[in-house]
């Protein structure tokens, strides 16, 4: 005789299985690799490394893949990492970290907390910390790839493992495309990435289909002036003086004649020229970022930029020949754009782990991540970027009720709630990859 049980009593009878994966397996190894994730992240949070410089940050991730059986490439590119673990036929899913840490001095009174200092690339000594979660995002992929290999026999495909140096300077993902991540590798069928918002609580993710994180590019200008005595202005055209009302005029390009509907950022966060009180210097340089998600609209940013730049060197009295120099800096990256079919699989696996309540829909955020352009390679690889909540519900809770917010990322005071991320990042993780695998076979 056939017994038909229905799908509602199937649910509630056996809750270990739904969407085809052993939530009670996937729960039990993340917690069992919780443990090990979070020793290793308080190592690599006391041990942070500038961009350029993760040579003992790579050499360490490259020796945790190592130890479970995957056949690494160190030194790819540069610092890079690639892992590949293949379990048979099936997909390629590709997992990426960031390494890199920031030029912050740690206040967070942390008994694991940074006292690291290094050499930039000016040459200054500087303190260094992981305030981006770099060491968080290192350590939740160490542990999930560690609770997968535990459980190979779940699934079947290959794993393929990119720790990436210089997220932080936005080249670190067009480092490794140009060094052939997808030529000398397998090229992924999806590809994943994780990065903490203190905006969420520990134990949720957030997640939205299409752009998440905007698209950065970085402008120097170059004011010339005519230099001289302080005590004779007569005499000289101020390049400060022009500088000054182009930092004014800029802002009115975004509130005046980029469309409200394309959102753009447009920041002056450098500004440098003199030497001294009685001094008209000869030029002043600014840096500026800009973020964006519409191509057309930073393409008509960057040209007001000009327009701006030279109208206000020309009514200052400055010659042809002596008008601002405007750069646009090669390497910058675009919007990353989540996949929408991707998205949906991810939030179905994720959920199923966490529970609908831990889903958190997102806004698009005005950050840069270089993640994006993995997915706008020729191969087309479907991507998408998780935020993981970091920020305990307690500790939000006091915040919130104090009408303020968690400290945020690249904040001195960052401190995430370490343990309670790094399970829910591995646990999420895990849930997706395996459900990736088992819907291709």
């Amino acid at each position: 005789m056939k017994i038909i049980i229905p799908l509602f009593l199937a649910l509630i009878f056996f809750p270990a299985i739904s969407n085809g994966q052993d939530k009670s397996g996937i729960n039990e190894e993340a917690i069992k690799q919780t443990k090990y994730a979070l020793e290793l992240c308080k190592y690599l949070h006391q041990n942070p490394e500038l961009s350029y410089q993760e040579e003992e940050t790579s050499l360490r991730i490259a020796e945790e893949l190592k130890l479970i059986g995957f056949d690494v490439t160190p030194n790819f590119g540069g610092n890079s990492v690639v892992g590949i673990f293949k379990n048979g036929e099936g997909p390629v899913i590709m997992l990426r970290t960031d390494m890199d840490a920031l030029p912050i001095k740690e206040k967070t009174g942390l008994s694991f907390a940074s006292a690291k200092t290094m050499t930039d690339a000016n040459g200054k000594e500087v303190p260094v910390m992981h305030a981006c979660g770099h060491d968080i995002h290192m350590s939740v992929m160490v542990g999930t790839v560690r609770a997968l290999i535990s459980m190979r026999d779940k699934w079947k495909g290959t794993l393929l493992i990119v720790a990436q140096q210089s997220e932080e300077m936005g080249d670190g993902a067009s480092l490794a495309i140009e060094e052939g991540l997808f030529r000398k590798f397998p090229v992924p069928d999806y590809a994943l990435a994780y990065h903490i918002n203190p905006g969420i609580e520990s134990g949720r993710i957030g997640l939205i289909p299409g752009a998440v994180f905007a698209g950065v590019k970085t402008v120097n200008i170059t004011v010339f002036g005519v230099g001289g005595h302080g005590a004779y202005p007569e005499k000289c055209i101020d390049p400060v003086v022009i500088a000054s009302r182009v930092v004014l005029d800029l802002q009115t390009i975004v509130s005046r004649e980029i469309s409200p509907l394309k959102p753009v950022v447009l920041t002056v966060g450098s500004i440098h020229g003199g030497t001294r009180p009685n001094i008209i210097p000869e030029e002043v340089k600014m840096e500026l970022t800009l973020r964006y998600y519409d191509k057309d609209a930073i393409e008509q940013t960057i040209k007001a930029i000009k327009r701006i730049s030279k109208g206000a060197a020309l009514t200052a009295g400055m010659p042809d020949n002596r008008l601002p120099e405007v750069w646009v800096k090669p390497g910058a990256h675009p919007p990353v754009v989540n996949d929408a079919d991707l998205y949906e699989k991810i939030r179905e696996y994720s959920s199923g782990i966490l529970g609908e309540e831990n889903m958190v829909r997102v806004d698009p955020a005005m950050v840069g991540e270089d993640f994006g352009l993995y997915g706008r390679t020729p191969e087309k690889i479907p991507i998408c970027l998780i935020w993981l909540g970091s920020t305990s519900p307690e500790v939000m809770k006091d915040y919130l009720a104090k009408g303020e917010k968690p400290p945020p990322l690249h904040s001195s005071q960052l401190n995430p709630d370490y343990p309670a991320t790094i399970e829910t990042g591995i646990k999420a993780m895990v849930a997706n990859v395996v459900g990736l695998f088992d819907m291709d076979r």
